[in-house]
């Protein structure tokens, strides 16, 4: 193996882990298995990579790899309290412009989430927890920027809607 590839994922590993152990713990709800999940994900890529498979983008990559395991958890989800998500290490992503009014509105935004149709709920996970932009959650979702940008605008509205009605 390449020590170079082998630093670029230590690396990677650095940068990425702590948004793969969020991006798991949201959607499965349970924060060992978000663990074991999260570190499933570095496992795959390496194995992956050690087989002598380029990876151009290794933020995508890793959001691909872990939502594909959790699609084959495919663990019902339950509401929870964004009590019990901050004492599991859950931090939501933290940008002015992408901030909810209040923790309050927060817990409640989540809790309505599970009242959305997947096609909506997904892009708004990883819009607004994992904090990546629409051009990536385009690709990895395998759909055009335009699509994801009105299944967000449509997704947030029957949100509000849910939460206002």
């Amino acid at each position: 193996m390449d020590n170079g590839l082998e630093q670029e994922f230590l690396k990677a590993y650095e940068t990425y882990a702590d948004a793969m152990f969020r991006y798991c713990l949201v959607r499965i709800r349970n924060r060992e298995e978000a663990l074991d999940l999260s570190q499933e994900v570095f496992l795959k890529a390496w194995r992956y990579i050690a087989e002598g498979n380029e990876v151009k983008n290794m933020r995508a990559f890793l959001y691909e790899v872990a939502r594909n395991l959790v699609i084959n958890l495919s663990v019902k989800q339950k509401s929870v309290s964004l009590d019990d998500l901050m004492e599991n290490g859950f931090e939501a992503v933290s940008r002015d412009d992408e901030k909810m009014e209040t923790a309050s509105l927060f817990h409640d935004a989540l809790e309505r989430m599970e009242e959305l149709d997947e096609k909506y709920r997904e892009p708004i996970l990883m819009r607004y927890v994992d904090g990546l932009p629409v051009q990536e959650i385009a690709a990895l979702l395998e759909e055009n920027e335009n699509t994801i940008s009105v299944r967000i605008h449509r997704g947030i509205e029957q949100l509000r809607d849910l939460m206002n009605g």
